[in-house]
């Protein structure tokens, strides 16, 4: 599911109550995170910067084998619809034991970049940025053109403003976990939630009318980005080994047959 793009005290409105939970996580000792109902299986440390939650990845992504670790990597060359070819069909997992928290702190810096991954998105995808003062990080304001409707928008970071441009999980999480992530140990879906591949800054109401929905129920209205969003649905899904349901590949496959030569993002 999509999470919402707010002011300094961070999460979305739809999330500020696991995100309080987390901060408090991340400001505490591990008998508090485990009092508060924060345990986490997957390695998870504090860095000095406030809030600042970082993964220490179990995975490696897009990095050669080694000895006991998994790989999850994207093929080198390729179009997106012969990867969705080979995606495993299959019918929907139940959502039986989903919660945003089965997939890490909401924005954790998972490529230990420094940066939190909501600030890191809206650095990549918005032009015209500024930080604030003082912050090598954190984006005060920007332009997107959203890339779900077309249009322009002014980003100003603001409890009241913020919410006109959000983050979203291309694979709506709920989607993943019904499609394969409840496999997935804790630290891999971190990885899954915080991967610059599976996320986009957007239209605030586009992202909420998304809703957890796949390819078979929502897409974009903004017709000449379709291709490009289905494509990227499928490199997240090629990448974590996630599967596709009947309907959603039938429509994904639409919509990349009017792009044949689309190749899978990397990133």
């Amino acid at each position: 599911m999509s999470d919402t793009v707010r002011g300094s005290r961070g999460r979305g409105g739809r999330r500020g109550r696991g995100s309080v939970v987390w901060s408090r996580c991340a400001a505490g000792l591990l008998a508090v995170a485990l009092a508060t109902g924060c345990g986490f299986a997957a390695s998870w440390v504090v860095s000095p910067a406030p809030g600042h939650v970082v993964i220490t990845p179990a995975v490696a992504i897009n990095a050669p084998a080694s000895s006991g670790t998994a790989t999850l990597a994207l093929p080198r060359s390729g179009d997106a619809r012969s990867a969705l070819a080979k995606l495993p069909v299959k019918g929907p997992a139940p959502l039986t034991g989903y919660a945003r928290t089965q997939f890490g702190p909401a924005w954790a810096d998972v490529d230990r970049s420094g940066c939190d991954q909501r600030n890191q998105v809206l650095a990549r995808d918005l032009t015209e940025v500024r930080l604030r003062p003082g912050s090598r990080c954190v984006v005060a304001s920007g332009r997107l053109m959203d890339p779900y409707t077309g249009k322009q928008i002014n980003f100003v970071r603001g409890q009241d403003t913020s919410t006109a441009v959000q983050i979203d999980h291309v694979v709506a999480l709920a989607d993943a976990w019904r499609t394969g992530a409840q496999q997935l140990d804790q630290q891999t879906r971190a990885q899954l939630a915080g991967d610059l591949l599976e996320l986009l800054a957007v239209d605030g109401p586009a992202n909420e009318a998304k809703r957890d929905r796949d390819a078979a129920a929502w897409l974009p209205a903004n017709k000449s980005y379709r291709c490009r969003y289905v494509a990227r649905q499928v490199a997240v899904k090629t990448k974590y080994r996630l599967w596709v349901i009947p309907a959603e590949r039938d429509a994904m496959d639409r919509i990349l047959a009017t792009c044949p030569s689309m190749p899978l993002p990397s990133a």
